[in-house]
């Protein structure tokens, strides 16, 4: 089914949208939440939340063009806030392990005042993926949006583990440069 019509299923409020993205998505959704949290039974009722997320944000959301990734979010979201809510020590070692990757490059926001920054620097990041190859993009994304671990990246690229950490590791470098030069970091 298009996502356009899973959608107008949303806006009328018909219960079919959740048996459609269900149907559509369902399993890459689960294989996300299953690779931050590592349980099968908590990543259901992650994608179970996302699914009510999805009821309830859909309007005002009318996310025709990017359902996917409006779904992801809040997968990821409803994972995340699990993995924080099971304290520090219990956290996924995928987790932490991309969450170190990147918080050399990317500042965080320690207040509700960063938020505007926050939405910026957002857009600034997507400019920076918009200008890459479509290769490097699809890494990058593969690694640091759908958390795939680097031996299933380079599977499916054909290239080596070690390439593909060397092209992440690049990468990385230069949305440092880019994001200084945006002057988000200094």
């Amino acid at each position: 089914m298009d996502d356009g019509v899973i959608v107008d299923l949303f806006l009328s409020r018909d219960e079919r949208a959740i048996d459609a993205i269900r149907e559509k998505y369902g399993a890459r959704l689960y294989a996300s939440a299953l690779r931050i949290l590592s349980d099968p039974s908590d990543a259901e009722e992650c994608i179970s939340d996302a699914y009510y997320q999805a009821w309830v944000h859909i309007p005002p959301h009318e996310p025709r063009q990017y359902l996917f990734p409006f779904l992801s979010k809040l997968v990821k979201a409803s994972a995340l806030n699990r993995v924080k809510a099971s304290c520090c020590e219990k956290r996924s070692a995928a987790f932490v392990e991309l969450t170190e990757e990147l918080e050399s490059v990317i500042p965080s926001s320690s207040s509700t005042e960063d938020e505007v920054e926050s939405k910026e620097l957002s857009r600034a990041i997507d400019a920076f993926l918009k200008g890459l190859p479509t290769e490097k993009r699809a890494v990058f994304l593969q690694r640091y949006w759908e958390m795939l671990p680097i031996k299933q990246i380079a599977e499916g690229s054909g290239y080596s583990e070690s390439r593909i950490k060397t092209l992440l590791h690049r990468l990385r470098n230069e949305l440092k440069k880019f994001l200084i030069r945006e002057g988000f970091l200094q």
